[in-house]
């Protein structure tokens, strides 16, 4: 049990990272790794709002939208049970951590379209997991995303104090360049997942 809660978790980390490998949550990702600080506010919000979200959707789907027959509406449900969650996290940063909200901007209340959020609640429904197995699922993509944007923040960090840069590649091109280089990298742990698939199979 425990070998398949770390191989789940590692599998949604590292080989299909929700940022390099299924291309969600580029947006914040872009906008919110200028400095580690507002990158972390980010990463935890995203934390919170994709955990309980995905475990909310799963059990409107499975206790409202299947009885009912309205499997259809699934996407509008979705979207409206992680607006609430956001404005939740917006007036709780707000009231507690001033610098935070002010620094992340218009990024926080567009965490309600982030499309990582949203895909997350929907691959676990789509892949039929279970309720623990959909929270797991949630918490490790979430994890992934934190992961990808504080390596992005930290890259940026750096590439801000480094003055050998060519012109043609500061700003936007150098970010696009580095975010290249970490999506290769992740690439690098497609092999294992063969591995992980025979692992599982024992």
């Amino acid at each position: 049990m425990i070998v398949e809660i770390l191989l789940a978790f590692f599998s949604a980390v590292f080989i299909n990272n929700v940022v390099f490998v299924r291309y969600l949550g580029i947006c914040p990702f872009c906008g919110v790794s200028k400095n580690v600080s507002s990158a972390t506010g980010m990463s935890l919000a995203v934390l919170f709002v994709m955990a309980v979200s995905s475990a909310v959707t799963w059990i409107l789907y499975h206790t409202v939208l299947i009885p009912l027959g309205i499997e259809w509406l699934q996407t509008i449900v979705f979207i409206l049970v992680i607006a609430t969650l956001v404005q939740l996290v917006e007036l709780f940063v707000r009231k507690f951590a001033v610098s935070l909200y002010q620094s992340l901007g218009i990024y926080l209340p567009l965490i309600t379209t982030n499309c990582a959020v949203l895909g997350i609640s929907i691959l676990a429904i789509r892949e039929e997991y279970g309720f623990l197995k959909t929270i797991l699922f949630a918490v490790s993509s979430a994890v992934g995303f934190m992961l990808a944007l504080l390596g992005m923040a930290g890259i940026r960090q750096r590439i801000a104090l480094t003055a050998g840069i060519p012109t043609p590649f500061r700003g936007v091109a150098i970010t696009l360049v580095a975010a290249g280089i970490m999506a290769i990298a992740f690439y690098g742990f497609a092999d294992i997942d063969s591995t992980i698939m025979s692992l599982r199979g024992h």
